[in-house]
């Protein structure tokens, strides 16, 4: 019976031009006046090409989508209506959200009511709209019955609020029910996918013996299938693209890169585009990946009082308007200053003489430009108020030509509307006329960003392209790859999306577990339906945890009894090229002055010494880190600097009042540090134990060693010959025969310091500041601070034979430098473990 939907026999290409013209015959159908329904709009030319293979003469049917078939006639949804833009049904989420009551939690409840919609919006448009009131009746039925609980009173509300949404909701598809929406039609024949389509199926209904419903068949007989057992996921990615290239050089394509896992298939991708492949992928990546999503997004992020200085920095170097130079003399103002938040930078804050000289104009005109946009995107205002705003920060900061130059900015113009066309669609909803705050446009753009696909214009004839799995019904190709076939990325039985239960799944009729587990193995058919058939999977995940193959896979392995190939990809013989460990001479670049960490450099590796002390490379230091053991002694240091002055100036304290000082002490250099209270913390919590612990240390060592505390954090420089030795000694204090006592403080652990002390001739800092002592008597101390509250003096004995045999080996070690001696990068030990000069010396690639 032509009017018939219930399931016929599978109808593949070959199949289609006769069967179609028997029915148009049998109807009385004209070939114009036929209209054909694929799933998908990628069946529309293979199912044009069958027709015109067999029918090369006369007129052809009209091979359409519903939703292409229904838009002809153009359709504008109305304000409330769902428009199925992401962007647009996001605020109409959130004022009817709002409308129902639940307007505290609209960054949580919009985006899954716009999910929710959207799964029901099929449902509602197959029915007649004179007849979605009853619909929504029922459907609200079904729905209550699924969150009876009180802790499901929010779930409860957001099945509501969809329903009501949908059933008022008007689609493209409603003027096929309208009086005369069919009557150009004849015959309508509907080519049913993986899963049915609701509307498809109603119309059928509707035209009676006009219509039929035809499943697609997969086209072939199962082809050809190789296995490929991946130790890790670098070798999947690889062994994939290999399978592609072997495809294409023995003739066969297009290749069908299934998207199963999409981080896998981005990175086959990658290595195909570096080959020269021309691919087409239909499935592309998330819109909010693209360099200019980050730009659009970082620069509301900066807005925010919160901010850290790094991203402010980042945000900046991509702003064509802003003089690079100005840029990047801020940053090394901020990064000298260490002002990890940005409301710290201020210009008193950044002012003084600084590593950027005569470059202060630049970086004061970065710095007030900078603060005049973010002032422009943090007041609350309305949505075309706030897209006005970005866009003339961004036209200001000379980013607007990029994006619109660049394919994936333009859609973000576009999805934002962020254009003249999206400002008039703000300007005509009611819903965005309301007031937002940073936060929500911030979590409006994100949400939008992250649901639009950015798709590259394919190629005229693509050699590979990339789709879902579910897209390989009926497609013709010449062979599929297929990375990601384990049992994490294709399970068999696939979990539903949604805030629906299984019984209201069922009761409104949305695909159950079952059905889309069905539909998934129809999919998996098809794909096997490919002449030829590469599927790949990992052995072990990230963690090194075994992966199994997908039970489909498994499947396969014991009904073909198949076992995994050999590896594709070709075998390569490289002529070895190691690199030699360099060995630079540079006596012109031997400087006067010498720092106790510059001739340690020297010791620990010769090389090091060239790279970061003669050539002057640094690293640029990070301004967003945790504090750590390095920023806890920067604050003791300058603690204990403050509470010996102070003492020394007031004469002999109590002990009691002694630890009233020293916390004094410590509040002020967590100002002066600028150490919030949430930084200070873990410094706070251990603070009364180091306080205790180095009050009593203190004390012991002034009653054994009869010194007095003489000054602190000095810069103290003398002459050796022609090198001029600098430094900052800790301390410095005085026994009464005037012997100088050196002290150095330590956080480190104890047993690190007591091995600095077994050989003393290895300890270059506290013979180095015995050597800035120059011509008294000293004795040298380390002072351990422990942060458990256990503070040890421990001192230096053999430090006079550590200083002479320093000064001799000062004087001989920068003679040879200066005589032109090599400076050979040694790669030993710890010294290369953190070593910020091996990236430079290019240890990883030495001959061994």
């Amino acid at each position: 019976m032509p009017g018939t939907v219930l399931p016929m026999a599978a109808i593949g290409w070959d199949e289609l031009p006769e069967r179609l013209a028997s029915l148009m015959a049998e109807v009385g159908a004209h070939a114009a006046r036929t209209v054909v329904l694929v799933p998908f709009a990628q069946l529309m030319p293979p199912a044009r090409h069958a027709w015109a293979r067999h029918r090369p003469d006369g007129f052809c049917p009209r091979f359409e989508t519903t939703l292409n078939w229904a838009a002809r006639a153009g359709f504008a949804c109305g304000p409330d209506d769902l428009s199925f833009d992401r962007a647009q049904d996001l605020l109409t989420a959130r004022s009817l959200l709002e409308r129902a009551g639940l307007g505290r939690h609209l960054a949580v409840l919009a985006p899954r009511l716009v999910e929710a919609a959207w799964q029901l919006a099929p449902l509602a448009a197959a029915v007649e709209p004179s007849g979605r009131p009853d619909w929504a009746r029922q459907a609200h039925r079904s729905a209550g019955s699924g969150f009876g609980h009180v802790a499901l009173e929010l779930e409860a509300a957001l099945a509501q609020v969809a329903i009501a949404w949908v059933a008022a909701s008007s689609y493209a598809t409603d003027r096929l029910w309208a009086p005369q929406g069919l009557s150009d039609v004849d015959l309508l024949v509907v080519l049913e996918g993986l899963q049915p389509d609701p509307v498809a199926r109603a119309i059928a209904r509707r035209l009676g013996s006009r219509a039929a419903c035809w499943p697609l068949a997969p086209g072939r007989e199962p082809g050809r299938v190789a296995l490929h057992a991946c130790a890790t996921a670098d070798e999947e990615a690889e062994r994939a693209a290999a399978c592609v290239l072997q495809h294409l050089a023995e003739g066969r394509e297009p290749v069908a890169l299934a998207a199963i896992d999409r981080v896998t298939t981005r990175r086959v991708r990658a290595m195909l585009a570096a080959r020269g492949v021309r691919l087409a992928d239909e499935t592309g990546w998330k819109l909010s990946t693209t360099r200019a999503a980050a730009l659009v997004m970082t620069t509301l992020r900066v807005a925010r009082w919160e901010t850290g200085s790094d991203e402010v920095i980042d945000w900046l170097k991509h702003l064509p308007a802003l003089a690079p130079a100005g840029v990047q003399a801020l940053e090394a103002r901020i990064r000298r200053e260490g002002l990890r938040a940005w409301n710290e930078v201020t210009p008193q804050r950044l002012g003084g003489a600084g590593p950027d000289g005569g470059a202060a104009p630049a970086w004061r005109a970065v710095l007030v430009q900078a603060q005049d946009w973010r002032e422009r995107l943090r007041a609350p205002r309305a949505l075309v108020a706030w897209l006005e705003a970005l866009r003339e920060v961004l036209q200001e900061g000379g980013a607007w030509p990029g994006l619109e130059a660049d394919a994936a900015g333009a859609q973000v113009v576009t999805t934002l509307g962020l254009d003249e066309a999206g400002q008039t669609l703000w300007e005509r909803l009611p819903q965005a006329a309301r007031r937002q705050r940073l936060d929500d446009l911030l979590s409006w753009v994100g949400d939008a960003l992250e649901a639009a696909s950015y798709v590259p214009d394919p190629p005229a004839q693509p050699q590979v392209v990339v789709l879902p799995l579910h897209q390989l019904l009926a497609r013709p190709f010449a062979a599929l790859v297929a990375p990601g076939c384990d049992e994490l990325r294709l399970a068999p039985s696939p979990e539903p999306t949604g805030p629906w239960t299984a019984a209201q799944r069922e009761a409104l009729g949305l695909p159950t577990r079952e059905a889309l587990a069905q539909s998934l193995r129809a999919g998996w058919a098809a794909a096997l339906a490919q002449p030829r058939c590469d599927l790949l999977w990992r052995r072990a995940d990230a963690q090194g945890e075994t992966v199994l193959p997908s039970p489909w896979v498994q499947a396969l392995m014991a009904d073909r009894r198949l076992s995994p190939v050999p590896d594709p990809r070709p075998v390569r013989t490289l002529a070895g090229a190691p690199v030699m460990r360099p060995q630079p001479s540079a006596p012109m670049l031997v400087a006067r002055d010498l720092s106790a960490s510059a001739y340690d450099d020297l010791r620990a590796c010769p090389y090091r010494f060239f790279a970061l002390r003669q050539l002057g490379l640094r690293e640029s230091p990070e301004i967003e880190v945790d504090l750590d053991k390095r920023d806890f002694g920067t604050w003791l240091h300058d603690v204990m600097r403050r509470y010996h002055e102070a003492l020394a100036e007031r004469g002999d304290l109590p002990g009691p009042e002694r630890a009233t000082l020293l916390d004094r002490c410590a509040a002020a250099a967590q100002q002066a540090l600028h150490l919030t209270a949430a930084d200070f913390l873990p410094f706070e919590a251990v603070w009364p134990a180091v306080r205790e612990g180095y009050l009593a240390a203190q004390a012991q060592f002034e009653a054994q060693q009869g010194a007095r505390f003489d000054r602190a954090e000095v810069d103290v420089q003398a002459e050796l010959g022609p090198v001029r030795l600098v430094g900052r000694i800790d301390r410095i204090d005085r026994r009464s025969d005037g012997t100088a006592v050196v002290l150095d403080y330590k956080t480190e652990a104890l047993e690190r310091t007591r091995a600095r002390l077994k050989d003393p001739l290895e300890d270059t800092q506290v013979a180095f500041y015995a050597a800035l002592v120059a011509g008294e008597a000293v004795d040298a101390w380390y002072v351990n601070v422990g942060e458990r509250g256990q503070t040890r003096f421990l001192p230096q004995e053999a430090v006079q034979a550590g200083r002479d045999a320093l000064e001799a080996g000062i004087r001989h070690d920068l003679g040879r430098l200066r005589d032109g001696a090599a400076l050979p990068a040694l790669g030993e030990g710890s010294a290369c473990a953190h070593c910020a000069a091996r990236g430079v010396c290019r240890k990883d690639f030495w001959a061994a």
